[in-house]
Parts: structure tokens; C-alpha cells; sequence
């Protein structure tokens, strides 16, 4: 019998806290009475973290251990668990001990009265200020004016998602802390549950500012793809087209300075900023010409539709008559 709830954990370089981690959710979980299944994947550890876990396994059957080649990144961990999970739901969480297991029950109730997604908030962050929290609020705040789905807590990976919302959604980047708003593509309901935020108890974060910069380049990479990956020429023919007309009238300007002898223009810096203009708004028109033949192959090669249905309905369809009656 498959399972109702599939946790998915990446880890990497965490073997102090596997144990407890284990101990904790287990507790939880079977306290709760729901049958599940807990996916943890490797993601290219180097300390003895696949050998606890091979220990944990060998004991719990409910515990399935996906081991990476090499450290591929939290989105690919994420992506391989959803990958192999065999639950109707799909909660997500981190493998330091910060977040708690005994806010999952909470966050499966709130899914279950009608939404699609449930994230998590950490309203209380254990988290140093400068160095994490301040980072995060700004990212926080951009990333919901950026793609329209207004989150407090992005950065939380205590999810829950419905399997049939999260599963056919293609992960790259640092795509993972984006999935509430990829997923709004397909006209989901997303709610908001504070959850406990615990300090860190063993090892150092792997998180920093430094991953700021990739966070708003995939942010980019998001907008795009929400706004414009069905009619990319919208995006790059009017920002052309504003550029080329205003080259045009530029160049228009000073060939009519030129013509009516006024002055010479040839040494005039305008000249060239104006055909720099021009040039630029015929090759970004062009580029979204190329970009709609792309993006048409790209759904057309998959068949993937340009639209989701929640359901339909419509009266049933009449009983053919017997032959012979």
C-alpha cells in the first residue's frame, strides 16, 4: 500500500543531527497514525552521513536514502525526492534540526481544507540578523512583487504540497525556494502557516550572502518564465521597438540638421548613440522572433499545454441504445 505522506529531506554533511532528525520524525509521524514514508537524499556528503543512514535504513523500512554522485545542489535533491516519492502529499524540510517535524501535522489540516501548497513562516527566526535575516526580508519582499504570489517566509523549506502539483515541475538553479510561485503558473492556492524555527545545533549554515546574487539571476529566470515563456516577442519586441524608435528619431533629428546645413554632425557622439539604437531595437525584435519559435517547440515537442484544468463538469453522457431493442 502506497503511502498517504512522503517527507523529502536533503542533506549534506549532516551526520550529527541524522539521528535525531530520524528519532524526531518518526515520533511525529507515527503519533499522527497516517501511513508515510521519509525520503532522504545525499546530496554528495563527505563526512559519515551515508553510513548513519545506511544504519537507519537497515532498521526502518519507512526510511528510503537517495545517494548522489557528487554534490549536485539542493534543487536537485529536491528534485530527485519528488521524483521517487510515492505519497499523495509531499512535505519538504531541512536536515539541520531547525525546522520542526511536529508542525507538519498543522500544515497538512491547512492543506487539506483546500489548498494546493502550504509554506511555512518562521516568524520567530533563530537566525542571525545581518548575515541572514536581513538578506532574506529584502529577498522576501522582491520576490513577491517580482512574481505577484506574496509570501512572508520564502526561505522556509517546511512545505507541503499536493503530489499531483509539485511532481511535474522542473527544478534548476536555486529553483526549490521559488516553487510556490512556479507552481502559481497552474492557478494553485497557496496558504501560510507560522511553524517553529529552532537555533542550529550542530555544524555551521551553508547558507550566506554570497548566494544572494544567484537568488535574484533565478528570480529573473522566474519573472520570465511566469510572464512571457508563452509570448516572449511581448517582452522583447517592445523593449525594441521603444529602442528603435527612439534611435530612429534620434538619427531622423540630426539628418535633418545635417541636410538643412545647420551644423555637421559627424563627430557628434548622438550620431552613433542613435544608431546604436536602431541596431539594438532590430536585433532584440529579432531575438524575440527566434524566442517564440523556441518557445512553441518547446511545448509543442512536449506536448506540454499552454493551460491546466482543475476539473470539469458536465452532465454524463447517454446510454447508447442496445441493438435489437
Amino acid at each position: 500500500m502506497n503511502p498517504e505522506l512522503t517527507i523529502v529531506i536533503p542533506i549534506r554533511n549532516e551526520a550529527p543531527a541524522l539521528q535525531e532528525l530520524h528519532r524526531e520524525l518518526t515520533a511525529t509521524l507515527a503519533a499522527w497514525g497516517r501511513l508515510y514514508e521519509i525520503i532522504i537524499v545525499d546530496d554528495g556528503s563527505t563526512d559519515e552521513s551515508f553510513d548513519i543512514l545506511t544504519r537507519l535504513q537497515a532498521a526502518d523500512p519507512r526510511l528510503r536514502v537517495i545517494r548522489f554522485r557528487r554534490n549536485f545542489g539542493q534543487t536537485a535533491a529536491f528534485a530527485a525526492g519528488f521524483d521517487h516519492a510515492r505519497g499523495r502529499l509531499i512535505v519538504t524540510s531541512d536536515g539541520d534540526l531547525q525546522n520542526d517535524p511536529r508542525d507538519i501535522p498543522a500544515m497538512v489540516d491547512a492543506l487539506e481544507r483546500g489548498a494546493d501548497i502550504v509554506c511555512g513562516w518562521r516568524k520567530d527566526r533563530k537566525d542571525t540578523w545581518l548575515s541572514r535575516r536581513l538578506p532574506s526580508t529584502i529577498a522576501n519582499r522582491l520576490i513577491s512583487v517580482a512574481t505577484g504570489v506574496r509570501l512572508h517566509d520564502y526561505g522556509c523549506s517546511l512545505k507541503v504540497f499536493r503530489a499531483d502539483v509539485v511532481k511535474p515541475l522542473k527544478l534548476y538553479g536555486e529553483m526549490h525556494r521559488f516553487l510556490p510561485a512556479i507552481a502559481s503558473e497552474q492557478g494553485v492556492a497557496i496558504a501560510e502557516v507560522v511553524v517553529n524555527h529552532r537555533p542550529r545545533r550542530h555544524g555551521r549554515s551553508k547558507y550566506g550572502i554570497g548566494r544572494t546574487v544567484r537568488v535574484l539571476l533565478d528570480l529573473l529566470t522566474v519573472k520570465f518564465l511566469l510572464s512571457y515563456s508563452t509570448r516572449p516577442l511581448q517582452i522583447f519586441g517592445l523593449i525594441g521597438s521603444a529602442m528603435g524608435l527612439l534611435g530612429t528619431g534620434i538619427t531622423g533629428w540630426l539628418a535633418y540638421v545635417r541636410l538643412t546645413g545647420q551644423e555637421s554632425i559627424a563627430n557628434r557622439p548622438l550620431l552613433l548613440f542613435g544608431i546604436l539604437l536602431v541596431f539594438t531595437g532590430v536585433q532584440l525584435v529579432t531575438l524575440g522572433l527566434l524566442a517564440e519559435l523556441i518557445a512553441r517547440t518547446y511545448h509543442e515537442s512536449q506536448d506540454k499545454p499552454t493551460y491546466v484544468i482543475r476539473e470539469i463538469l458536465q452532465a454524463p453522457a447517454p446510454e447508447r441504445a442496445v441493438a435489437g431493442r
